[in-house]
């Protein structure tokens, strides 16, 4: 188990706490109970390389940028200091209340994707245990969950990326659709780097010309919102062409003759006048993705935070599924998720429609294991509760208190001044955060919870790979882990058991949860992810010959085979005299090389078409709205706008608009400029540049304030996925005089 000592004076190898590439880095304690950030060469993602975000994570731990005591709101409405013994009774005091008048779906749970595993696993257990609530989601919704639908529906199972980053630069071909890696995990980019000089290919699809575009051996840029028909309109040049991989369609995947009649309703003529990507453009990219013999598309955003995010990753992977590109060596489809922990933040159950594992709510069987490991009646747990934006939504009305832990919502929701209303409406609000983000000045209580350098834990990161983050420091007095919070609240609402502190427990039970699910965690434990940098899964507990399990290293001898049947890939099981342990399973850096993770093996095809947007641009408003990141703030802001360095290389929010739209409003470099929508108005200093099209303005999101870009952006909802359209909405761009 963890020691929880004082400070260790020795190096620590630990990884960053921003984004999914979960960089290797080295922390040593300073004087002033923070640390310093150095490389670290040995982790194989990263090789040392820091973007300025990971160099300068530390600041946050200062005493002065970062919370070191509970906050309770004042009867004159001020946030005062509070022992915890205080601000924990109020919580729980107030969930009772509030439980005992509404019902527990009156309790609301708001999660965040840059948890680790251990507490994403126990704040799912505590809505669903201790609260007795379904009303629990999380900001990760935001992030991938329209790639993971898809995934889900073509592939039988959601993994960001099937195999690591290591094989980017070994393939022939990447398309890389609405990511700018360049910017949001700059590290990333020698990959694609090696890539182009190895003789490979690059084409990226963005609707502006990024650092990452500038890089491309081919950039198509298409209006915003028709990447679903940008996909088509290739998948329809590959047949036309006679590109078609017959065999590989024939023996390893469904659906194709409903998927390619979709996709011959859209000729090259049609979709260049949907996208604005020329016929030549799209031939050219065709002939570049099947030329060599393995390839890869890979998205973010851009395609994904759309109404129908779903149906445009699902147009992607039909187009990888007829040449043949997945489930191969070097080839297939992946999705670069954002958050820190996105990818296992959704697998362990804090998302309102799945338990530990990634097994379903509504799945009977799924309900019986994980509730055995509970020590709960399967028939306590309460079903699916609503998504992210459908729960804020619902706050002041059907959610009457809320619990909010590692999010802002009043920057990165969509729709923000609603949503902020909707937290201003509640009867209490509950708020565990690092610094008093603007979702915390709006709490009720808010409490200082620990950072990454200050415990340890699991994360997973966009490849599946399981990885251990080290505590370095010790936290400062009147601080507090999430985990300790957990445990406190349950105690106060009646449920003594359940809910260790020690991070090392927490895992113990999570393995045991999601054994035999297909985010399968049975076989990892500590001392592997210490000893291995890391383990990808699905990776199962392997049975000794005496029947019990194990995820330690084999006592026996001897190897052998096996087939994972939720992967296809064939596995290490070894083999050994009665009573010894056989080897410890591999873990899975490749998925679906034998078969795909469906019933019958095979990969299904999306039978989708084109449409519209959610909000097309018309007289009153006309041009479309894309928002996005840049390289030296992350997500809401709510920690990096703290630290000086990054402030100085981006202060504040921007409006990018094309020079013929300035010209037409009459706009020079730096004035200021308001982006209305139906939704709202923010305002924002012009930075003109011929790298956008002149029909699309975009904002950076992570500001709040009058330049807060999400108080403009459309809630319509993915109805598969409920992601909402972040990436499209129509607005119009006005000067501002004072």
């Amino acid at each position: 188990m963890q020691s929880t000592g004082t400070r260790n004076p020795a190096t620590t190898p630990t990884h960053c706490p921003y984004c999914a590439l979960q960089c290797g880095m080295n922390l040593t304690p300073v004087e002033g109970g923070t640390v310093e950030v150095s490389e670290r060469a040995d982790f194989p993602v990263n090789r040392g390389a820091l973007c300025g975000k990971g160099r300068t994570a530390a600041a946050v731990l200062a005493p002065g940028a970062r919370l070191t005591s509970p906050l309770v709101r004042s009867g004159d409405g001020a946030l005062v200091p509070a022992g915890w013994d205080e601000a924990l009774d109020r919580i729980a005091g107030n969930l009772e209340r509030t439980r005992a008048r509404y019902g527990a779906d009156a309790l609301g749970v708001f999660g965040g994707g840059g948890l680790t595993n251990e507490k994403a696993y126990a704040l799912g257990k505590f809505a669903r245990v201790a609260l007795g609530t379904s009303q629990i989601d999380y900001n990760g919704r935001f992030c991938m969950s329209s790639a993971a639908a898809a995934g889900t529906r073509a592939f039988g199972l959601d993994r960001g990326l099937p195999f690591p980053l290591e094989d980017i630069p070994k393939t022939g071909c990447v398309i890389l659709v609405g990511s700018n890696p360049a910017e949001t995990m700059p590290p990333s980019l020698r990959y694609f780097t090696e890539l182009r000089e190895n003789g490979g290919t690059l084409i990226v699809v963005d609707p502006r010309r990024t650092k990452t575009a500038e890089q491309a051996d081919l950039h198509l840029a298409p209006r915003p919102g028709t990447d679903l028909a940008l996909a088509l309109g290739m998948l329809h040049l590959v047949v036309a062409e006679g590109r078609v991989d017959e065999a590989y369609v024939e023996e390893r995947t469904s659906g194709w003759e409903e998927a390619r009649a979709a996709a011959m309703a859209h000729w090259p003529e049609y979709v260049e006048r949907i996208t604005g990507v020329s016929v030549p453009e799209l031939r050219e990219a065709v002939r570049l993705f099947c030329a060599p013999e393995a390839a890869m598309v890979l998205t973010a955003r851009g395609p994904e935070q759309q109404a129908k995010g779903t149906d445009t990753v699902g147009a992607w992977i039909n187009l990888c599924l007829a040449t043949g590109r997945a489930g191969r060596p070097l080839s297939g489809y992946g999705c670069l998720t954002g958050q820190g922990n996105g990818q296992g933040g959704r697998e362990h159950g804090q998302k309102a429609d799945q338990l530990p594992g990634y097994r379903k709510l509504t799945d009977p069987a799924a309900r019986r294991h994980v509730a055995e490991v509970w020590g709960v009646d399967p028939n306590a747990l309460p079903g699916p509760g609503r998504s992210a934006y459908e729960l804020l939504d619902a706050l002041g009305t059907d959610v009457r208190s809320l619990l909010v832990m590692g999010s802002n919502p009043v920057v990165s929701a969509p729709r923000a001044a609603h949503v902020e209303g909707r937290l201003r409406s509640l009867d209490f609000l509950a708020v565990c955060d690092v610094v008093l983000s603007e979702t915390a000045e709006l709490a009720d209580v808010v409490l200082p919870v620990t950072q990454w350098a200050e415990e340890t834990g699991t994360t997973t990161s966009l490849e599946g790979r399981v990885l251990l983050r080290r505590r370095a420091i010790t936290p400062p007095d009147g601080v507090r882990s999430d985990l300790e919070v957990l445990h406190g609240l349950a105690g106060r609402l009646g449920v003594e058991k359940g809910f260790p502190t020690d991070p090392e427990e927490v895992f113990e039970e999570l393995r045991r949860a999601s054994a035999g699910g297909p985010a399968d965690y049975s076989g990892i434990d500590y001392r592997r992810l210490a000893e291995e940098n890391g383990v990808f899964w699905p990776c199962p507990a392997q049975p000794a010959a005496d029947g019990t399990h194990t995820a330690g290293a084999s006592t026996g001898t001897g190897t052998g085979t096996g087939r994972d049947t939720r992967t296809g890939n064939s596995t290490a099981t070894g083999s050994g005299g009665t009573g010894l342990r056989t080897a410890p399973h591999p873990g899975t850096p490749r998925l679906f090389l034998d078969r795909f993770a469906t019933d019958d093996g095979r990969a299904r095809f999306a039978p989708v078409t084109h449409r519209p947007s959610a909000e097309e641009p018309d007289d009153e408003y006309p041009v479309l709205l894309t928002t996005g990141r840049v390289v030296s703030q992350y997500q809401s802001g709510a920690q990096t706008r703290r630290v000086a360095e990054l402030n100085a290389a981006a202060p504040g929010p921007f409006v990018e608009l094309h020079p013929r739209l300035a010209a037409r409003l009459g706009a020079a470099e730096g004035d200021p400029l308001a982006v209305v929508s139906r939704r709202g108005r923010a305002v924002a200093p012009a930075r003109i540049t011929t790298g956008i099209r002149p029909d699309t303005v975009f904002m950076p999101f992570h500001w709040p304030g009058e330049g807060r870009a999400n108080t403009l952006t459309n809630p319509a909802l993915d109805p598969t996925s409920r992601m909402p359209e972040f990436k499209v909405c129509a607005v119009r761009v006005e000067t501002v005089t004072f």
